[in-house]
C-alpha cells in the first residue's frame, strides 16, 4: 500500500513538471513565432542557391546509363505482344475490349495507346539528343580544354 502511493506521487509530480514544460513552451512559442515565420518566408529566396554552371559535368557523369535507360524502355515499347508494356500488346488489348463491346475499357485504353505511341517518339528524340551530348563529351566535355 505504501509502494502504491508513493508511486503516484512521483507520478503526479512529473504530470505537473511536464505541464509546466507545456505552458513554457507555449508561451515562447506565442511571443517569438509571428517574427520567426516573417523571417522565414523571407530567407528562402534571400539564400537559395544560384547554378553556377549548365549541369555539364553530371550530364556527362550520366550519360551511359541513360542511354542504357532508353534502349531498355524502347525496347520494351517496341517488343512483340508477349512483351508488357509494348505498345502492340496495348493495341492487342484496345481490340480485343472493342471486339468484347467494352466501349469505355475500349476508350480509356485506347487513350492509354495514343500516350504510348507518343513516347515512343519521344524517347526516340532524346535517344539522338543523348548522341549528340556523348559526342561533345567525348570532344570537349568537363574537364577538357
Amino acid at each position: 500500500m505504501r509502494n502504491a502511493s508513493i508511486r503516484r506521487r512521483y507520478h503526479d509530480r512529473r504530470r505537473r513538471r511536464l505541464a509546466a514544460a507545456v505552458v513554457a513552451a507555449t508561451a515562447v512559442l506565442t511571443v517569438t513565432a509571428p517574427g520567426a515565420f516573417a523571417d522565414s518566408a523571407a530567407s528562402p529566396a534571400a539564400t537559395a542557391k544560384v547554378p553556377t554552371g549548365d549541369g555539364a559535368k553530371g550530364a556527362c557523369k550520366r550519360e551511359p546509363k541513360t542511354a542504357k535507360r532508353l534502349e531498355r524502355a524502347l525496347g520494351r515499347l517496341g517488343g512483340g505482344a508477349e512483351t508488357g508494356g509494348s505498345v502492340v500488346r496495348l493495341q492487342r488489348r484496345v481490340d480485343n475490349a472493342k471486339k468484347e463491346g467494352h466501349a469505355a475499357i475500349a476508350t480509356y485504353l485506347d487513350h492509354r495507346l495514343a500516350y504510348r505511341k507518343g513516347l515512343v517518339t519521344t524517347l526516340q528524340q532524346r535517344q539522338k539528343d543523348l548522341k549528340d551530348v556523348a559526342s561533345w563529351c567525348a570532344a570537349t566535355g568537363p574537364g577538357k580544354k
